[in-house]
């Protein structure tokens, strides 16, 4: 019997004309593939891009040098190195990250007291050499302003899970 029924599936070809029906079926709905260059998908607020370093609004450093990021980071990626100002606060003079160590875990922004160092909305940064994945303070200030009104919106999103 098992014989007689596969002999009457090849000849119908039913799988064949089951596959078809799929493939009509799809072909005239609207498309679901993204242009990925000119088209991007949504991004949760909680993505882990590219570090940035944040400011406060009157144009300060966040950072307050506790060394937090530095001691909780798994691939030992952040260096930090801090010294007091004139007037008592601590405010770092080094803060590098190296970017080919990192695994993008979200320790040192969940470490963070002040929220100074967060991972970006940024996914793009793809470079030529590995000297340019070595983040400085300057670079990772830069990327903080450059991306500070996504940050913002993104922090504001997360906080009633935080």
């Amino acid at each position: 019997m098992a014989f007689m029924d596969r002999a009457v599936r090849r000849v119908l070809l039913g799988e064949i004309a089951q596959g078809l029906a799929l493939t009509f079926q799809y072909m005239f709905r609207p498309k679901v593939t993204l242009n990925y260059p000119y088209e991007k998908g949504p991004l949760s607020p909680r993505f882990r891009g590219e570090h940035a370093l944040r400011r406060y609004p009157n144009g300060e450093e966040r950072c307050i040098a506790c060394k937090l990021c530095e001691a909780i980071c798994p691939a030992q990626a952040t260096t930090i190195e801090a010294e007091p100002r004139e007037d008592g606060s601590r405010r770092t003079t080094r803060y590098d990250i190296d970017m080919t160590k990192c695994i993008y875990c979200g320790f040192c922004e969940e470490a963070c007291p002040v929220d100074a160092i967060v991972e970006g909305p940024n996914f793009e940064f793809a470079t030529e050499t590995r000297e340019e994945l070595f983040y400085n303070k300057e670079k990772l200030l830069a990327n903080g302003d450059r991306w500070e009104a996504q940050i913002a919106a993104n922090i504001a999103a997360d906080a009633p899970y935080r």
